[in-house]
């Protein structure tokens, strides 16, 4: 149910009633937008008049939704047009689940029935802990979504007071890890608020994440041509995943207005891709769905599609 108008069974005047007094949504206004390869984006209004997006991408067999924890984002990472939009605020808890219960019924079937949910739009999930954790909780519950923790992953930038807190609360989701360079002074360019934060205080807390939860990581590497594609980058990349159960996804990069980076040839990624699995480093390439309206990785910034 989306609105009072929706329960037939209650009086005309008290629907009216319950309609002045309270919200059903925590959306004041959703407009979605459809993509050539199947893939939605919900463009949401909040009650406030700020507004995020996530992203439904449905695959042969499963469902996922990509889903946002802030309105902008703090981190700015250069290729990333939500980092260019400034940090606007956290979500709630029931924002970021609103998020799934409206796509689900927008798409016509139940929320259960959505199989993965990754914290990879808007923001840096583990600058909202709270309400992130209280949000994945209730995916987790047998009494609301019902979801396995296998199929909830929460993506950072590395925060490493957040990854340990996440070690200790054991909530048993996936981890994946915005890396993008093997050294802090590429990093740094790529992410402005990397110099907060080691590679080696990052890669601390993620092996420590590992030991006690038990779950393969996920680092994600956006190729960026002339910068972070080199294969000593690669090398050293491979290096630092060493002893690890992890899985590096490279992610050519998605193109927005503005942006001061190109992507990596396909050819290069190729290339770049050998060297990681001739190292021993599982390897895949992440190709984005919802280019053509604004839907890919690095993309959402609250831009309608011409």
């Amino acid at each position: 149910m989306r609105d009072w108008e929706g329960m037939r069974n209650l009086p005309k005047a008290l629907r009216a009633e319950l309609a002045e007094r309270y919200r059903v949504s925590e959306f004041a206004e959703v407009t979605p937008f459809v993509s050539q390869d199947g893939s939605v984006k919900y463009l949401y209004t909040l009650w406030d008049g700020k507004k995020t997006e996530a992203v439904y991408m449905p695959y042969v067999g499963r469902r996922t939704i990509c889903v946002s924890s802030m309105v902008g984002c703090p981190a700015g990472c250069t290729f990333c047009a939500t980092g260019k939009m400034g940090f606007g605020r956290n979500l709630t808890a029931a924002e970021i689940l609103d998020q799934i219960l409206f796509a689900a019924h927008h798409q016509g079937h139940s929320p259960r029935e959505i199989r993965n949910v990754v914290l990879m739009g808007m923001g840096e999930p583990l600058l909202n802990l709270e309400h992130v954790f209280t949000a994945v909780r209730r995916m987790l519950d047998p009494e609301a979504l019902a979801m396995s923790p296998r199929r909830i992953t929460l993506s950072t930038v590395g925060i490493p007071r957040g990854i340990y807190r996440m070690a200790e609360e054991d909530l048993g989701v996936r981890l994946a890890l915005s890396l993008h360079a093997p050294d802090d002074e590429t990093r740094k360019l790529i992410i402005p608020t990397a110099h907060r934060y080691s590679l080696e205080e990052i890669m601390t807390a993620v092996r420590h994440y590992y030991a006690r939860v038990k779950r393969r990581v996920t680092f994600e590497y956006t190729m960026l041509k002339g910068l972070n594609d080199h294969p000593w980058q690669a090398k050293a990349l491979a290096k630092h995943l060493e002893g690890l159960s992890a899985h590096l996804n490279l992610i050519p990069w998605n193109p927005w207005e503005g942006a001061p980076h190109q992507g990596t040839p396909k050819e290069h990624i190729l290339k770049f891709a050998a060297i990681l699995e001739g190292m021993g480093v599982p390897t895949s390439i992440r190709w984005s769905r919802g280019r053509d309206v604004g839907a890919a990785c690095g993309q959402l910034a609250l831009r309608q599609p011409a």
